[in-house]
């Protein structure tokens, strides 16, 4: 019976698929509530994304393999950890991730180079992080690479073997990681190929291994009622400017705002109001039509705004309340100083919309360009997230410095920066002109100069696009025709590019400016 379904239980519940088809999947349910004549019960879907969870009627569960919470022991949190007790997930899933780290390790140390990650499990928004790039037998910064360009689809080489290299035009990377093209000899017979390039993103979970959460700080209160509140979205809807948007996790706006159907944003300052007539009072009094800040960029429709998070404390407080609506391990609200935030908008003759945001500490011990970075959902899967990660790298380019996003990165952030760095490290070697008949040659280093990419993020790409192997002394990057055709048909599908020239922007050195 439904009345048997308790906190902690978990039993199949009937949801819609990706292909908006019925099945049951196992769930956890967190929360029981009681609504005139029925019971809600709220679910997490085992294996799936936090972003799905939901509540759910009594006639979506199935009662038949209901399976009752393990009892805890009376053991206190060790070392403050959230859910250390004898049924915690969070434990499990910190086990089960040191688990598969130990067993990457102890491979790792039978090979020579590490060979791509396969595709991991998705565990929630915010908790997958880059794959793990080993130290052992990759080629250093300045070390030179060979690059062998396929006729014909091929299988990439494996990264230990030696190939044979007939059939194939070679550009290789040599002890200066440099990329040579060699002359085209006869081909060889085709081969399927397993590695092509992702030309756009999707849901799926991305490759790499995730590390534990954060434990430390706010990640970890001392309270776990806190954390099951945490775990459970509290705002049913939210209405900015034209747009109705359903938030994906929790975020801590005022509890009396939590029970309304309805969260009303002023567009412009993201002030938050409990009804429509607030917000129309509201907009009679609002004067602004963009983000506060400097605009720094502006192309067609689309600008950027530089807004310091101590100047405009307000505005970056309540930016950072609408993110947290999608971003999952955002723990940033109101200490806002030492940040900048840059506001992408869509200009129209009403005003400047977010269309979304990056944000950026002033000053950076680990060369991170990116803290946060999240594109609203009404203009996902056209082109703006790149255009945000691209704009990032500008910005760096113009500092003179490398740069990284701040780990962990979420899935969807993960299967984002890949693609970026994938189309941006193909450009430049397909670019390359050989000199005198000779491959061309390039450094890791000198892709590293030219794009403003970390050398650690440019290996792992060449790692994930199964692109680099060990090859007659030296290292080799094997293009087959499948990547560049793959490159070509995504490029193609890129229309929005940032422009250097319309970028106004002048670095700032935040160490000597004394307090932000």
């Amino acid at each position: 019976m439904a009345a048997d379904v308790i906190e902690g239980c978990r039993l199949p519940v009937l949801r819609k698929n990706q292909e908006n088809e019925d099945e049951w999947s196992l769930a956890e349910v967190l929360s029981v509530k009681e609504i005139p004549g029925n019971k809600l019960y709220y679910v997490h879907y085992i294996d799936f994304n936090k972003r799905l969870d939901e509540w759910v009627p009594p006639d979506r569960l199935d009662l038949t393999t209901l399976q009752m919470p393990k009892k805890e022991t009376n053991t206190s949190p060790t070392n403050g950890q959230l859910g250390s007790g004898a049924a915690s997930p969070e434990q499990d899933m910190r086990r089960g991730l040191q688990f598969n780290i130990q067993n990457i390790t102890d491979v790792s140390k039978d090979h020579n180079l590490i060979t791509p990650n396969k595709k991991s499990e998705s565990i929630c928004l915010a908790s997958q992080a880059s794959p793990v790039v080993s130290k052992l037998s990759l080629p250093d910064a300045t070390e030179e690479i060979s690059i062998k360009q396929m006729a014909k689809a091929t299988t990439n080489p494996k990264l230990n073997g030696h190939d044979n290299d007939e059939g194939h035009d070679h550009l290789t990377l040599t002890n200066n990681c440099g990329i040579h093209r060699m002359v085209p000899s006869k081909r060889g017979r085709k081969r399927k190929t397993h590695c092509v390039v992702p030309e756009e993103d999707s849901q799926d979970s991305s490759d790499g291994i995730p590390p534990a959460p954060h434990t430390t700080g706010s990640m970890a209160p001392d309270r776990r009622q806190d954390d099951i509140v945490t775990r459970m979205k509290n705002i049913s809807c939210i209405e900015l400017g034209r747009h109705r948007l359903k938030p994906w996790y929790f975020s801590p706006y005022p509890q009396e705002l939590t029970v309304l159907p309805v969260l009303y944003l002023c567009e412009f300052c993201l002030k938050y109001l409990k009804s429509l007539t607030c917000l129309q009072r509201h907009l009679t009094k609002c004067t602004l039509r963009n983000p506060p800040g400097n605009e720094i960029y502006r192309k067609g429709t689309v600008s950027f705004f530089e807004i310091d998070g101590r100047k405009n404390t307000t505005y970056a407080q309540n930016l950072c309340l609408l993110a947290k609506c999608f971003l999952d391990h955002k723990t940033l609200y109101y200490d806002t100083d030492p940040f900048l935030f840059y506001v992408m908008t869509e200009y129209d003759s009403k005003g400047f919309h977010i269309v979304g945001y990056f944000s950026k500490e002033k000053e950076s011990t680990e060369d991170y360009n990116v803290a946060c970075i999240l594109t609203l959902p009404p203009y996902q899967r056209r082109g703006y997230g790149k255009l945000l990660i691209e704009f990032s790298y500008e910005l760096s380019k113009m500092e003179g410095k490398t740069g990284s996003p701040e780990k962990p990165l979420s899935d969807l952030g993960l299967l984002s920066y890949r693609s970026y760095w994938s189309q941006t490290i193909l450009e430049i070697l397909l670019n390359l002109l050989s000199d005198y008949g000779e491959r061309p040659h390039i450094t890791i280093q000198e892709i590293s100069e030219m794009t403003s990419i970390k050398k650690e993020d440019i290996i792992s790409t060449l790692q994930y696009l199964n692109l680099i192997s060990y090859y007659r002394g030296q290292y080799v990057l094997t293009l087959s025709e499948d990547i560049v055709l793959g490159h070509e048909r995504a490029m193609q599908k890129r229309h929005l590019r940032i422009d250097p020239c319309c970028l106004h922007f002048t670095p700032k050195d935040w160490a000597k400016r004394g307090r932000w």
